[in-house]
């Protein structure tokens, strides 16, 4: 009797959404994280097919779920905003994120970094910068012949994807194409407060004008005068 082999059902692949570490070790790191990303979105909110994201998982290849990395900020052109538990390529017309940002803390190693240099030159990233915000010290590579090679002057480099400049003084500095400063959500908090107290003065001259104008129009008809004439 011959016994037929039944085909074995291949197992679904589980990519997480964590890799269980954290987004970072230390305050400055962190604040640096938020102000990048929340900036890029702010940059680009008006831009429906640019997506950002901060500590996402991307998986370039399709039935593997060990090679992975979770940029602290990146963007991706050509993909759509909206909701992702990760970033897998497959799913997104195999477009990889172009721009990609690492903030170094204490706990970063050297063989980490080369690391994450080597996957993303390996799988497609055009920018990547790192800073490190106690020695406030950036570096950058850009991607030239297939090779992510190192941007000699950093300073006053403009982002061919982004057009954002970066300026080093006693901190990095980020400025838009237009010019503003990339700002904490703490300024930019005060800063909405700023342009309401400022939108409500005008609120309270323009009321104060009107009634003044309709205090004015009352002692013309008082006097027989028209007001409207």
């Amino acid at each position: 009797m011959i016994q037929q082999l039944q085909p074995q059902t291949k197992r679904p692949i589980v990519y997480p959404d964590s890799d269980g570490q954290p987004m970072s070790d230390n305050t400055l790191q962190f604040q640096w994280i938020v102000t990048i990303k929340e900036n890029l979105e702010l940059l680009f909110s008006n831009e429906p097919n640019v997506f950002v994201a901060g500590d996402l998982l991307w998986y370039p290849v399709e039935d593997n779920n060990i090679i992975r990395r979770a940029p602290d900020a990146m963007v991706v052109f050509g993909r759509p905003k909206g909701y992702r538990g990760s970033y897998k390529q497959w799913e997104e017309n195999d477009i990889p994120p172009q721009v990609v940002f690492e903030i170094l803390s204490p706990g970063n190693t050297i063989k980490e970094m080369g690391a994450k240099l080597q996957f993303y030159q390996q799988y497609g990233v055009e920018e990547y910068y790192l800073y490190d915000p106690e020695k406030v010290d950036l570096g950058g590579w850009q991607r030239t012949d297939e090779q992510l090679t190192i941007i000699e002057e950093i300073q006053g480099w403009v982002s061919p994807r982004l057009g954002i400049r970066f300026e080093m003084s006693e901190e990095l500095q980020i400025f838009t194409p237009t010019g503003e400063r990339f700002l904490t959500f703490v300024e930019l908090g005060q800063l909405n407060q700023q342009m309401e107290q400022q939108l409500q003065q005008e609120r309270q001259r323009a009321e104060q004008a009107e009634a003044r104008l309709k205090e004015l129009e009352e002692r013309l008809r008082s006097l027989g005068v028209d007001p409207n004439l």
